[in-house]
């Protein structure tokens, strides 16, 4: 029987957090393995209870989501950050997918697209609420420069650029390896350098960063 997808909770609304936790528990491959009333204490449960995906608020006292998220990307890459919250200001939202969060949603959606969005990032894939996702094609049309500077383009290896491809196309890292017909294991490599390459540090980062670029385009 495949393992439940874990799952911890960070929101510093106790009401929030038991609402969710009730719905989610509805599901049979959902399991909340835990909450945090802040950033800093999701970061430490994440070290202590290990999950799959940390749902993180934005807005909390002390360390918030932006920090939290970072911290988590770097200490454990493995573990996937969906933001759900109220706020959908340019800041936040660049400032977590910078951060290393694949999902982005609105606590003004469903129960239902909730749930679709932690399988989703779960599984290696993005989940961007509607009105995020403008915001993102916006800032891709509009070419907004980053911070960093990036590697170019010829510098990805012909593999890496076929990897890179099929990680816009929402692929998870096991359909990767069946497209290509190479391990998890290789993909994970490939993955990590080109991270390393662009300056990235998760799978949303390197897709946006390369729409931006022109490397890869919208259908």
């Amino acid at each position: 029987m495949k393992q439940p997808i874990r799952v911890l909770l960070a929101d510093d609304h106790a009401f929030v957090r038991e609402g969710t936790r009730e719905l989610l528990e509805r599901e049979i491959d959902i399991l909340v393995v835990g909450e945090a009333s802040n950033g800093a204490e999701a970061v430490r449960l994440v070290e202590t209870l290990q999950p799959d995906v940390v749902v993180m608020d934005v807005r909390m006292p002390g360390m918030g989501g932006v920090e939290a998220t970072k911290q988590i990307k770097e200490r454990f890459p493995a573990v996937e950050v969906l933001v759900m919250t109220a706020h959908d200001d340019d800041e936040f939202v660049f400032a977590l997918l910078e951060a290393g969060a694949s999902g982005y949603m609105l606590k003004t959606g469903t129960v239902k697209e909730l749930i679709r969005a932690i399988h989703e990032v779960a599984g290696g894939q993005s989940a961007l609420d509607p009105i995020i996702a403008r915001k993102v094609v916006q800032q891709i049309a509009g070419g907004t420069p980053r911070q960093k500077q990036r590697e170019a383009y010829e510098a990805l290896t012909e593999r890496e650029q076929e990897v890179l491809a099929l990680l816009a196309e929402g692929k998870s890292n096991k359909e990767i390896a069946e497209s290509l017909i190479i391990s998890d294991r290789t993909v994970q490599t490939h993955l990590s350098n080109i991270f390393g390459k662009m300056g990235v540090s998760s799978r949303t980062e390197a897709v946006l960063e390369a729409i931006r670029r022109g490397w890869l385009t919208i259908d």
